[in-house]
């Protein structure tokens, strides 16, 4: 099983767009976010959530720092939210 809590740690990540992810925190539900950031995502468990979602934001990230044209800060936001809404489903 993939440590999540200890891959989430390790996220360095600018504190504007963690500020702004902790914000849509109480915003968050599930059947709509993980639909649109991870399609297919019906009956999907957190622990496959979190390692789909960790593949994207990676993704997203990449984008930013290479400065490409394509990033967008509002899918880094959502992809964050939906990281962290995830990880606090998991089992202690």
């Amino acid at each position: 099983m993939t440590d999540f809590s200890a891959l989430l740690g390790n996220l360095r990540r600018p504190r504007l767009l963690v500020r702004a992810a902790r914000h849509g925190l109480q915003d968050y539900r599930r059947e709509r976010d993980l639909r649109r950031l991870i399609a297919p995502a019906t009956g999907i468990a957190p622990d496959e959530a979190l390692a789909r979602l960790l593949a994207e934001e990676a993704r997203v990230e990449t984008t930013r720092r290479s400065g490409d044209a394509s990033y967008s800060i509002a899918r880094h936001v959502e992809l964050l939210v939906a990281l962290m809404a995830e990880a606090r489903l998991l089992p202690a």
